[in-house]
């Protein structure tokens, strides 16, 4: 008996040390597919920043130089490193496109400027050569109208010398319109790059809001019967700017006005009352609209991942949301309700 019970204890522990093996040759293969996540990772990082569209190179130098800080931060295959690596990279590449638009817009309207210019020139040579073109046909006239008596052998060089002037007044004029054509071909040509170019650097822009004056017209002209105003007081844009800057300001508000217009209805009208408040017109009922105002509250406030110098900070904005039924009320009525709510607290 003795026998068998060891037997079955040298069993148990053989099962234990396969059991154990095939642990750790699971943790294994989990370490091996960690590492190859982590370096297909970083390569992904590093072909963005090898492969970026050449702009402006002082701008995409910069990028280069974020992208590549970034693959050395997470290098070190750290969770909190990682995580933080995800808002970070999206908006290094948000703000090198938001870069690269910018740049293809200043491209566009200068091309459009020496469009402009050359098309005066143009118009200028047209109307020169026109000028021109009548003065030496009127001269060859002249010189073709010399009377016999002239005698003949100098009439005859005359003549001559009237037909080769037409003739070299031909050739210039077709050669003026094959340059121009030329010119107006490789304008078009130009057009269609910077057409495709800016196209596909605009993806997602935010579209600029109305300012007051416009909402308080659009507001005192309303006359539809299933109307809502959607009253957004936010706080944080200021401290941002404090805090981190102009331009992490600016990246905030742009954030928080796309996440609010992907919250409302498409017939939303929406405008930045103050520099941190917003508000918008609802074609909906108050039901509706309070609803809105529910979710916005919820959803809007709290902490946006933007980016200064490269790096991920996290600016806060805090909100406070409430709906005016405008009612059978005049219009001056109605801008005083706004603005005894968004001067409250």
């Amino acid at each position: 008996m003795k026998f068998f019970g060891r037997l079955a204890d040298k069993e148990s522990e053989l099962g234990k040390m396969i059991s154990l093996r095939n642990s750790m040759s699971d943790l294994d293969q989990c370490h091996q597919a960690r590492d190859l996540a982590l370096d297909c990772y970083l390569g992904a990082i590093r072909n963005i920043a090898h492969y970026a569209v050449e702009m402006d190179p002082a701008v995409t130098s910069v990028h280069r130089k974020y992208l590549e800080d970034l693959a050395a931060l997470v290098s070190g295959g750290s969770v909190a490193a990682l995580n933080e690596s995800r808002a970070t990279l999206r908006g290094v590449l948000r703000e090198y496109r938001e870069q690269s638009s910018q740049y293809l817009s200043k491209l566009r309207a200068e091309l459009s400027d020496a469009v402009s210019a050359l098309q005066q020139t143009l118009d200028s040579l047209g109307q020169s050569d026109g000028d021109h073109d009548k003065q030496l046909r009127s001269t060859i006239a002249k010189l073709r109208g010399i009377p016999d008596v002239a005698g003949g052998e100098i009439r005859q060089t005359v003549l001559a010398a009237a037909a080769n002037i037409e003739t070299s007044l031909e050739q210039v004029r077709k050669q003026h319109k094959l340059t121009v054509s030329q010119f107006l071909m490789e304008i078009r040509m130009l057009h269609s790059r910077i057409d495709a170019m800016e196209s596909a650097a605009s993806i997602d822009k935010l579209t600029q809001l109305f300012n007051r004056d416009e909402m308080e017209e659009r507001i005192k002209g309303a006359r539809t019967p299933k109307l809502s105003l959607l009253l957004l007081k936010t706080g944080g844009l200021r401290a941002a700017e404090s805090q981190f800057g102009a331009a992490v300001a600016e990246e905030l508000a742009g954030a928080f006005t796309k996440r609010l217009r992907n919250s409302l209805p498409p017939a939303a009208v929406i405008g930045r009352w103050s520099e941190e408040e917003f508000l918008a017109l609802l074609p909906v009922d108050q039901f509706e609209a309070t609803g809105l105002a529910k979710r916005i509250s919820e959803t809007l406030a709290g902490a946006y991942a933007c980016l200064k110098s490269g790096k991920t900070v996290r600016p806060l904005i805090r909100l406070r949301v409430g709906v005016v039924d405008p009612g059978t009320d005049a219009a001056e009525k109605v801008l005083q309700r706004i603005g005894e709510f968004l001067n409250a607290g």
